[in-house]
């Protein structure tokens, strides 16, 4: 009796499993008409019996804190049940379209995208290649984000080369695997005639696909990456992936990145790997992007994941997930030894001198430079500079001053390194989830012994750092070449263009700011003489000007003109630069040396 209720069992779980199976999402995608940039999408939804399907677009791509609307690049949206019969569709709002469903097993959604802008972060379609930003490409059924999707590719029969970070599913050729839309919105892929190469590092396998050609070194590509992949991995101890991929473009002069789970869009300049300066640029914009592997596609705040595709996803942290990296990548190229000791001094000082220059450092805290970059940061205007800073590099020269501290509070056996191991093991690998500031901040002080919330509040505040408490720790002060310098400024940015001199930015609490200069106002004309085609007589003024000079400024705004009488400040501008402390003891040269990996 027993046996046969077993067999019941049995029998009623497998109807039920055959009458409700799981819901499948396949994809296929297509060019028609690539030379007019478009690539079309089929969408087949099965198994799913309801009165009507929601599917939505994403509004932006994680790491790139825009709402991007990619939704508007969408057109010719119809659907279908399995007999081929049209089913209605409504749009009912910006990035949702309701399919009439009418409870059919199949359901097929037919769209296309339309793609041609250049950047890493969106669609762009030619008669050479397609590049998909699967954010700005795939739809998802609402409320499925954790659904698994398959996604085959149709390349035209001129392309060959298919490259992506999504898994290949066995013997379907050019298809793939996403085990939910997370995975799937993170996998770019690259379909063309890109060339592909391959290195191993760390235990992975590495593909390198580059597009649009260049004058790069195979070879020394393959090595060079391989050393910063295997110095990136030393830092965490481990490599979360057994394939990555990097998709590199080569245009004529480009650049930037994004990072994916196990993949990054890499931008670049075909014809510039034979420059050493440029080169070894790159190779940072490699670093970077693979530092981020952890840091931030693992490792990461408690808001950048899960993620709402619909809206922006807000967090104050990101001078800690970009700020950390780009601190992180030139001390990779320094312990790779791409770079010298003092090409990374110069690196670090270069940084210094943006924020510290910027007026907008005084006026921002870098978290809410963090928070506001869905609205400031991707769109930047004539007067960001004034009112904004870059959580960049003000995020890495507070990354820096959190290093030097817990060097010199453990006499160089613990940094920063130590750090992000111990929190990347915390909270991705034993609590699966992201963190809180403070929890960082906490154990930080775990690994130091000291407390940082001097440096956590500077993230917080428009307060001045203090650089030199803690560059001298280690060996180094930062000076200001142009500490007693008495020099008149103007206080304006310009383009001079077909022989017309036009201002295109004005400084803060300068002269020109307090005189009442626009950006846009044409130059036509200062102290009564006429500037020349290359606004040579402006330069020659502030050549011999002094501090509280007076200037009659003739300038052209909307068709009128207008003079203006500019009282001359002082140029402020610091020149910073780190250099060895004199005098330093040997405790603060040896700190030095393991900062700057020499010992």
């Amino acid at each position: 009796m027993r046996r046969i209720r077993t067999n019941l069992l049995i029998l009623m779980t497998t109807v039920a499993t055959s009458a409700f199976a799981a819901p499948r999402i396949h994809f296929e995608v297509s060019f028609k008409e690539p030379q007019a940039h478009y690539a079309e999408i089929k969408m087949e939804i099965s198994d799913l019996r309801q009165d009507y399907i929601d599917v939505k677009m994403p509004v932006w791509t994680p790491g790139s804190y825009l709402v991007r609307e990619y939704a508007k690049h969408v057109e010719s949206v119809e659907a279908c049940d399995a007999d081929g019969a049209y089913l209605p569709v409504q749009k009912i709002s910006k990035n949702t379209w309701r399919i009439a469903s009418n409870k059919n097993s199949n359901v097929t959604l037919s769209y296309r995208i339309y793609g041609f802008e250049v950047s890493v972060r969106t669609n762009f379609i030619d008669d050479t290649h397609a590049f998909l930003s699967p954010a700005a490409t795939f739809m998802y059924v609402d409320g499925m984000i954790d659904h698994p999707a398959t996604v085959t590719v149709i390349p035209p029969t001129a392309w060959s080369a298919i490259s992506t970070g999504l898994e290949p599913v066995s013997g379907k050729p050019n298809t793939f695997h996403a085990a939910d839309f997370d995975i799937l919105f993170d996998s770019p892929i690259e379909v063309g005639n890109q060339d592909v190469f391959t290195f191993e590092a760390a235990g992975v396998h590495h593909e390198i696909a580059m597009v649009g050609g260049g004058n790069y070194d195979k070879e020394r590509l393959k090595t060079d990456c391989a050393t910063i992949v295997e110095e990136a991995t030393r830092i965490f101890g481990v490599n979360p992936n057994k394939r990555y991929v990097f998709i590199v473009h080569n245009y004529q002069s480009g650049g930037g990145g994004l990072e994916h789970l196990n993949s990054t869009v890499l931008g670049a300049s075909r014809n510039g790997y034979q420059n050493e300066r440029s080169y070894v640029g790159f190779l940072g914009l490699v670093a970077h992007e693979y530092f981020h592997l952890w840091h931030v596609k693992r490792l990461r705040p408690i808001a950048l994941g899960p993620f709402n595709y619909d809206a922006e996803n807000y967090t104050t942290s990101l001078w800690i997930m970009e700020g950390f990296t780009a601190y992180f990548d030139n001390l990779l190229l320094r312990r790779c030894d791409f770079l010298n000791e003092s090409n990374y001094l110069q690196a670090l000082s270069t940084d210094i001198n943006t924020v510290e220059n910027r007026a907008g450092n005084k006026v921002q805290p870098v978290a809410l430079a963090s928070f506001d970059a869905w609205i400031k940061y991707y769109r930047p205007d004539e007067n960001s500079a004034n009112t904004s800073v870059s959580y960049y590099n003000k995020g890495a020269l507070l990354a820096m001053l959190l290093d030097l501290k817990i060097l010199a509070a453990t006499q160089g056996q613990k940094r920063l390194d130590d750090v992000l191991k111990m929190a990347y093991n915390e909270f991705y690998v034993k609590k699966q989830r992201g963190f809180e500031e403070h929890e960082l901040q906490s154990l930080i002080e775990q690994v130091a012994g000291v407390p940082v919330a001097d440096i956590f509040q500077a993230a917080h505040t428009v307060e001045p750092l203090d650089y030199n408490s803690y560059l001298n720790a280690v060996g180094y002060e930062l000076v200001n070449l142009n500490d007693g310098r008495e020099q008149a400024d103007l206080g304006i940015t310009m383009s001079t263009n077909d022989g017309r001199t036009v201002v295109t930015g004005v400084n803060r609490g300068t002269g020109a700011w307090d005189g009442g200069i626009n950006v846009r106002d044409e130059i036509i004309a200062i102290n009564g003489e006429r500037l020349d085609a290359n606004g040579r007589e402006l330069n020659r003024v502030m050549q011999t000007a002094s501090i509280g000079d007076e200037l009659r400024m003739l300038v052209a705004r909307d068709g009128k003109i207008r003079e203006l009488k500019i009282t001359l400040g002082k140029d402020t501008k610091g020149a910073f630069s780190i250099l060895p402390l004199q005098n330093a003891s040997a405790a603060q040269e040896k700190l030095g040396k393991i900062w700057l990996s020499l010992d």
